[in-house]
């Protein structure tokens, strides 16, 4: 995955943040690990251990001595969402001393590409054949705390994003290995969670962060099979055709032309088994004209090659969808 995831004491403040709730003691000193720590019942190695805490949990400072910090470690932040089990309604809370050693904080120097470093070597992790298991997870986790505990960090926009893009790729893989991913219609199957995009583009509104989180929200609104039938590729087209015009300055504005205008050159094919040689006709016309639009604005991305074979395709009269498609 390169891509670029409790109730406390009495006197606590309520947050609200993507539909989670959490909760923090007020002006209580923050902060994470970078490192997987054992929590204990006193601050000695030898104390009984009361559980694990694991990268980029939630760590409210208690008190701290030389070597120790006591900490409410949130290991599970309550959830009402809808379909939440007991565990993750109730939430997780462990009370206790970890090493202060792999210990950051919104105060610690360089804190933020402390844990921005950490996060980005968690998602290499991730995405190795002999990654360290849950790697994924840390990084989401990771990445979200430059963002919750350094706001004002030039990260902290780069790091949210990434959290939610992670988050949503885990949630993707789970949806598209139902049965229900096959269903013509979007609402037919499972959707991810689209909490943590929509707080990119409300923080970070007219950065390139935001226009990426604009860009995936558009999959929870892609068809599963197109089943042969124009509507749905039809649909698609325009989706992404309307995501270019609003973002041109977007990364991901030539994917979307180039995504555009193969569903244009997919409807080729779906018209001609209609039959109906006008809209076919029509189709290939505003699939070369989109291509053309890749080839002269984004002429140095990788997406203007892969339209030039797209081009060659149509032009050739190659099927590109079907069963004679290659």
């Amino acid at each position: 995955m390169k891509q670029r995831i409790s109730t406390l004491a009495a006197g606590v403040v309520f947050l609200a943040t993507f539909g989670v709730c959490r909760f923090a003691f007020a002006d209580a000193q923050r902060g994470t690990l970078v490192h997987e720590e054992t929590i204990r019942i006193s601050p000695s190695p030898d104390a009984a251990r009361l559980g694990e805490a694991e990268r980029g949990h939630e760590l409210i400072v208690l008190d701290t001595t030389r070597d120790w910090v006591h900490v409410e470690a949130i290991l599970i932040a309550p959830s009402r969402e809808e379909g939440a089990t007991d565990e993750e309604a109730e939430g997780k809370t462990i009370t206790g001393w970890v090493p202060s050693k792999g210990f950051v904080s919104s105060t610690t120097q360089d804190g933020d590409r402390i844990l921005f470093g950490e996060a980005a070597d968690s998602e290499d992790q991730a995405s190795s054949r002999r990654g360290r298991r849950d790697a994924a997870r840390d990084a989401m986790r990771l990445y979200y705390r430059v963002y919750d505990l350094m706001p004002a960090s030039p990260l902290a926009a780069e790091a949210l994003y990434r959290a939610a893009d992670i988050r949503w790729q885990i949630e993707r893989s789970d949806v598209m290995t139902r049965p229900s991913a096959r269903q013509r219609e979007a609402y037919m199957r499972g959707q991810m969670k689209e909490e943590w995009m929509k707080l990119v583009i409300k923080k970070y509104p007219g950065t390139k962060w935001a226009d990426l989180a604009a860009f995936r929200l558009l999959e929870n609104k892609l068809c599963g099979e197109w089943e042969g039938i124009a509507k749905c590729p039809d649909k698609e087209a325009e989706l992404y055709e309307n995501y270019a015009k609003e973002h041109p300055q977007s990364p991901a504005a030539p994917e979307a032309l180039y995504d555009a205008a193969s569903r244009r050159a997919a409807l080729i094919e779906i018209y001609k088994t209609e039959p109906n040689q006008k809209k076919a006709a029509e189709s290939k016309e505003r699939a070369l004209a989109l291509a053309q639009k890749v080839i002269s604005q984004y002429g140095q991305s990788d997406w203007a090659l892969r339209t030039q074979r797209l081009i060659f395709y149509i032009q050739q009269g190659i099927p590109t969808y079907g069963n004679t498609a290659d």
